[in-house]
């Protein structure tokens, strides 16, 4: 190769060089600033609510918790189905008990009865005792167990 050709390479290695420099002290002062504030966003319109007839059905089923006693009372309405577990979609969540896995079960409203069927969760489903791996029909007053947290079947 010729002086004048190498000395091209030379010039557009050291470019290079230099454009990476660039890059990495724009980097680090962006990171430095921070992130710029949130944009509030406006508040969506309320839309009127319309009426709506009254059910003819019976009560629905709800889920009460029992144990532990921090969260003794709290209960969950079952309308058609509902996953219970730690994680974000869960409809249930039982993020106050770590032994619940992320989708631990799920529970669901067959015409008027309710059944709940484990998710395969890491430390089982229980219901009055005993550790299902089929779906299981439930009954009033039917306990269920999701790691340590006890709930009760009500209508």
């Amino acid at each position: 190769m010729s002086d004048a050709v190498l000395t091209v390479l030379k010039f557009c290695l050291l470019a290079l060089l230099y454009l990476f420099l660039v890059r990495v002290v724009w980097t680090v002062v962006r990171e430095l600033r921070g992130s710029p504030p949130p944009v509030p966003v406006p508040a969506p319109v309320a839309q009127p609510t319309v009426a709506t007839p009254p059910r003819s059905r019976k009560r629905g089923w709800r889920l009460v918790v029992v144990q532990p006693d921090t969260e003794r009372g709290r209960s969950f309405a079952i309308d058609g189905e509902a996953t219970m577990g730690r994680g974000g979609g869960c409809t249930l969540p039982l993020t106050f008990d770590t032994f619940v896995s992320q989708v631990h079960a799920r529970v669901y409203d067959r015409d008027g009865t309710l059944w709940i069927e484990d998710v395969g969760s890491t430390n089982g489903t229980y219901v009055n005792g005993e550790r299902i791996d089929k779906p299981v029909k439930l009954g009033k007053g039917d306990r269920l167990q999701l790691g340590e947290t006890v709930l009760e079947a009500e209508r």
